[in-house]
């Protein structure tokens, strides 16, 4: 499995943000379920977003970006990251266990 990083700038003020939150967040529970995302989350301030997933392809990460409503409303601007975990804390072990080099 490869890794993302993605970074959900909004472009819209943050009350039409709240409007599709709840879209958002029933879609993201959706990638949750089917293994996709590990982790998710408002900066603090809520100027933006993160995202952490996981899939096999970038595909299924471009795939997923498509149908989330905030894409699909033009609420936030996206940018992924594939990165390559080196480190962890031990909680993560089994995360981790199948992607040993």
């Amino acid at each position: 499995m490869k890794n993302y990083l993605i970074i959900l700038r909004y472009k819209v003020p943050l009350e039409t943000v709240e409007l599709h939150t709840p879209a958002h967040r029933a879609f993201l529970k959706t990638q949750y379920e089917a293994n996709t995302l590990l982790l998710s989350g408002p900066f603090v301030p809520r100027t933006a977003g993160v995202l952490w997933g996981q899939a096999e392809d970038r595909t299924v990460i471009d795939r997923m970006i498509e149908n989330d409503p905030f894409h699909v409303e033009g609420v936030a601007d996206y940018e992924v990251f594939e990165f390559s975990p080196t480190m962890h804390a031990p909680l993560l072990d089994a995360l981790f266990a199948s992607q040993s080099d």
